[in-house]
């Protein structure tokens, strides 16, 4: 019995984009959806009330920072992430497989998994799919990943395929070590890299060994938009009609709204927290760096046509003030403000579909955005 279910609710005459919803063991989430990044069991700055209010309904966390510390044991015996951290709504978690792939020299490769040291203290580590599995069962998400290879950018043919048959039997040995398939929906992964055939093979191998999800990998690792968006049109359409498709690792305004019309119903990125943390704004009319000088005395809020916390309350001035001071309420209301952009653009995106005018709704974002049509 599989621990969520996806239905689908409309397809986008104009579009082709996907109305649908996501029933999970904490909750039913309308897709298409945007997920928040918790890297450490926390979305930086944010408390979970917080998130809460601005609608979130499913947020992500990372098996390997929470495999390095706390550890997953300590996780299991507080009584998995939900109580751990005070979330009572859907978890994602990640297997750590990007992450440990970003390691370079740190990491050694091998059929049977991935000999790393950590990034904290140097200490020798291994990797299975077995060990990831028994890792995020015990961190308890609702929704966990295959442990994959993350195939870089750019990759020859040859390195592509062999990394992707090697994600492909460690995507069913997971798969035969998943423990709680009724609580936790394992998905599982595509990759392929820019190489239209190896997606394709892919695809159709991942739905042989058969997941109650897929997600796309491999994506946003530094080609151009083009291309990525040229491969998701390529790949989304080979996945089943029936089940939802994830998008990992995007998190931009164009890129949500590009990848929905490609038929993606979720997505994550640390962007818009990250960039927060910088001193950016994601706004109705574009990027707002409130660092920037021209903005010391701009008593406006970062966007005046946004509703949250944040812009109710404050101006750009106070907030680059407190930006340029390094004071950490500067980061805390930037990050407010751009998960609650986020999370309404994909509120806005799903009455575009439900009304059937989503590339209307994509043309007047864009021109709006500053993004080039």
């Amino acid at each position: 019995m599989n621990a969520i279910k996806y239905e689908l609710i409309k397809v986008c005459k104009q579009s082709g984009a996907r109305l649908g919803k996501l029933h999970t063991p904490h909750g039913t989430i309308d897709t298409p959806v945007f997920m928040p990044v918790g890297t450490q069991a926390t979305i930086k700055s944010m408390t979970p009330e917080e998130l809460k209010q601005m609608d979130a309904k499913i947020i992500l966390s990372n098996t390997y920072h929470l495999y390095l510390r706390p550890g997953h044991h300590l996780v299991e015996k507080a009584g998995g992430l939900h109580k751990f951290m005070n979330w009572d709504r859907a978890i994602l978690t990640d297997s750590g497989g990007f992450q440990v792939f970003s390691l370079g020299d740190l990491r050694k490769i091998t059929e049977e998994g991935v000999t790393f040291r950590s990034h904290l203290d140097g200490s020798k580590h291994f990797l299975s799919p077995e060990k990831v599995m028994e890792i995020e069962n015990a961190l308890g998400a609702d929704i966990i990943m295959s442990f994959d290879e993350c195939t870089p950018y750019p990759a020859d043919y040859n390195y592509t395929k062999n990394s992707m048959e090697r994600t492909l039997r460690w995507a069913e040995r997971g798969k035969n070590a998943h423990k709680k398939t009724d609580v936790q929906a394992l998905f599982g992964i595509v990759q392929g890299g820019m190489y239209k055939d190896l997606r394709y093979e892919s695809a159709m191998r991942t739905q042989e060994i058969d997941f109650p999800g897929y997600s796309i990998g491999g994506l946003s690792v530094g080609e151009s938009k083009e291309m990525m968006r040229d491969i998701l049109e390529h790949t989304a359409p080979l996945l089943p009609t029936d089940k939802p498709r994830y998008l990992m690792g995007v998190g931009s305004p164009d890129d949500l709204i590009d990848g929905v019309i490609r038929g993606i119903d979720m997505f994550d990125c640390v962007l818009p927290t990250r960039i927060a943390r910088n001193g950016t704004a994601m706004t109705s009319q574009g990027k707002v760096v409130v660092r920037n000088a021209n903005y010391a005395e701009s008593f406006e809020p970062l966007d005046s046509h946004c509703n949250c916390y944040t812009c109710q309350n404050y101006s750009r001035a106070y907030i680059r003030h407190l930006v340029k001071t390094n004071e950490i309420l500067g980061a805390r209301l930037i990050t407010t403000h751009n998960l609650h952009f986020l999370i309404n653009l994909m509120k806005q995106i799903r009455e575009a579909i439900a009304e059937d005018r989503l590339l209307d709704f994509r043309k007047e974002f864009f021109e709006s955005y500053g993004y080039q049509l």
